[in-house]
């Protein structure tokens, strides 16, 4: 047996200066054009399924085309398309009733190409009129929800529930701070990661929102950033405990979050409103920190007791319920798994879709 010949050690020559540099601008530039790509490609489709839909709608309705239509049509566009996956009697249905439901117009390109045709499924189903509609597709856009998220905003109706904590912040804060504290705020919060409150203790609680403080971020809302839990003030030689103690990047404000598990009282607020002011004055910069607010969450509240009692708070407060599921309710909610695998059979039906499309270009 020979001996091996010898192996050389391949020599990387030195780049000159700046070509790693240039090298990580290049990559981005390149993913860049493959995101912009991709949507373009998106929006196309879209657009494709939308004018489908449309077809098929004014057929029905001014040549008094039939039901039979809808079947017919998914088997001849499948027999004549057999890699793209997108023609089933279910995807033409959805197709049909997004020319129903979806408005036209800049509206349409404003939001609909924007979204995966997963998001716009899911729009179709959970919502059950237009305003709702163009309202959850704008908010999802403009926040980045994935669909499992959208649908849980949804379900859990976020546009009712927002901005609709009693509050005194219109007399306590000056406008338009007021509007944005309120806007701010849900009534009632829902956190699904959590279980009801009935033996709950709010060590407990605030322990649950901590260990899942992904999802406990999601349902305060977007620009809330955790501080600390439990977080010590010291006045006079006393030790003080904030149960959650929140920032929100995008106002510049503190936000003292008081936890109970049990019904609203008015006692609440008196120690809400002194640990708000005890913030303003030991933590808060008033040359940069719009000014701090206060959010009481409780599991219970009755509408007159609260109105009186924040009426006699100074500081600037707000009371709501907060929710949590029963054990057989979230252990109903889809895994992590099954999440994903939604999220692999949306990509590889768009996958499907490109490269139909690429080789009809090519042929």
């Amino acid at each position: 047996m020979s001996l091996p010949e010898r192996i050389t050690p391949r020599v990387i020559e030195e780049m000159p200066p700046g070509y790693a540099e240039w090298l990580v601008g290049l990559k981005d530039r390149v993913r860049a054009t493959q995101f912009r790509a991709a949507r373009a490609a998106n929006a196309e489709i879209i657009q494709l399924y939308f004018s489908v839909g449309r077809d098929i709608l004014e057929r029905l309705e001014t040549l008094g085309w039939g039901a039979k239509v809808v079947p017919q049509l998914s088997a001849d566009m499948t027999r004549e398309f057999p890699n793209q996956t997108g023609w089933s009697r279910t995807n033409l249905n959805y197709m049909l009733n997004m020319a129903r439901r979806w408005p036209e117009g800049e509206i349409f390109q404003q939001l609909a190409g924007k979204l995966p045709w997963g998001h716009i499924m899911a729009l179709l189903d959970k919502t059950d009129d237009t305003d709702d509609l163009v309202w959850y597709a704008q908010q999802t856009i403009t926040e980045g929800w994935s669909r499992a998220v959208m649908v849980y905003q949804i379900t859990s109706d976020l546009r009712g529930r927002l901005g609709g904590a009693p509050s005194n912040f219109p007399e306590r804060l000056p406008t338009p701070d007021s509007d944005y504290a309120q806007q701010m705020t849900k009534d009632p919060y829902v956190f699904q990661h959590v279980g009801l409150a009935h033996g709950l203790a709010e060590r407990d609680l605030e322990q649950s929102l901590i260990d899942r403080i992904q999802d406990t971020l999601l349902e305060l809302g977007r620009g809330m950033a955790l501080v600390g839990r439990q977080v010590r003030l010291t006045v006079d030689g006393v030790d003080r405990y904030l149960d959650l103690l929140m920032f929100h990047t995008e106002q510049l404000r503190y936000v003292v979050i008081e936890l109970k598990v049990t019904e609203f009282e008015p006692e609440y607020l008196g120690a809400l409103g002194a640990y708000v002011t005890m913030v303003d004055g030991l933590v808060r910069n008033p040359a940069i920190h719009a000014p701090t607010i206060g959010l009481l969450l409780c599991t219970g509240k009755r509408e007159a007791t609260v109105r009186f009692a924040l009426a006699s708070t100074a500081a600037p407060v707000a009371v709501a319920e907060w929710q949590g599921l029963p054990d057989d309710a979230r252990a109903a909610l889809p895994s992590a798994e099954e999440l994903e695998a939604v999220v692999q059979d949306e990509l590889a039906h768009q996958k499907a879709l490109h490269r139909s499309t690429d080789s009809e270009e090519r042929a």
